[in-house]
């Protein structure tokens, strides 16, 4: 079995900008590097990885680009083209679509400060060429503002594979989190939607001592709506450091998966993500 972890990040902050990235997060306002990562991957028994983009910016493309390079256990990455500019995008698209490492894009939806962003009509228009290219769109989508337009995205833009950052974060009350539910399986319901098996451990009560019982519901609602293959794991790394490390966020989440197949599990740990983003492993 082929373990990819999907969902990653880095940054450097003596070379690229993250607004978002202000010293009230504490543990996570510093530089994270590979050469930090590296070891953490090797005692969790992770083959490749897929980086992810923090930043709406070509700089944190271009850094990511760079470390798939240098480090073959990288797979993957998520990089960002201006969406609101389908020209642009499509000529930067030409470009990145040159380096084998690069799988697809991702935008920070919720750092727009309009919640229907996404289904502007130049942004759909530069997820068509993305989907033309058989590139992946990553879908930052901060419930609810943002997993509402899922199924509009996915009827749409048929031929686009999306993922579901995050299983979209659920929320913690009972009410929202109903709602949540019906829009996850409104989202589902379309073939070419995925969705990340991550992040899950901040969205927790008590950070300090989650166990796999408080993100488990979420899993199991996940894997019955999507089924495992169109789940994939990721670590969220280093964000994941706000709630745990690794480590952590690794072994729980093979307990949640403990009562599958090992089919299944194989598909959630390694080979949806494979697929998915045509890693070629």
């Amino acid at each position: 079995m082929v373990t990819v972890d999907t969902h990653q990040h880095f940054w450097n902050l003596d070379e690229v900008a993250y607004p978002w990235l202000v010293p009230a997060y504490g543990p996570i306002y510093r530089t994270y590097t590979a050469d930090e990562l590296a070891p953490q991957l090797a005692a969790a028994g992770i083959d490749k990885t897929v980086i992810v983009q923090a930043m709406d910016s070509y700089a944190d493309t271009d850094s990511m680009l760079a470390i798939a390079e240098a480090y073959d256990w990288v797979a993957g990455v998520v990089g960002w083209v201006p969406l609101h500019d389908p020209a642009e995008a499509s000529r930067k698209l030409d470009e990145y679509g040159r380096n084998p490492y690069f799988k697809g894009i991702r935008h920070l939806i919720h750092e727009e400060t309009n919640p229907d962003w996404v289904t502007q009509k130049q942004v759909i228009e530069s997820l068509q060429i993305l989907a033309d290219r058989d590139l992946t769109f990553d879908v930052v989508a901060v419930f609810p503002n943002h997993l509402k337009h899922v199924p509009t995205l996915a009827e749409k833009l048929p031929n686009l594979k999306m993922v579901i950052d995050h299983l979209a974060k659920p929320p913690l009350g009972p009410d929202e989190r109903a709602v949540w539910r019906a829009q996850m399986a409104a989202a589902a319901e379309s073939p070419n939607v995925y969705a990340k098996v991550s992040g899950l451990n901040t969205v927790t009560p008590d950070f300090e001592n989650w166990t796999y019982e408080d993100i488990k519901p979420l899993v199991d609602y996940a894997l019955e709506l999507f089924g495992a293959d169109r789940l994939m794991f990721g670590s969220d790394w280093p964000v994941a450091v706000l709630a745990g490390d690794y480590a952590k966020v690794w072994e729980e989440t093979n307990k949640c998966l403990a009562d599958l197949s090992q089919a299944e599990r194989e598909a959630v740990l390694g080979g949806t993500g494979n697929s998915f983003y045509g890693l070629n492993l």
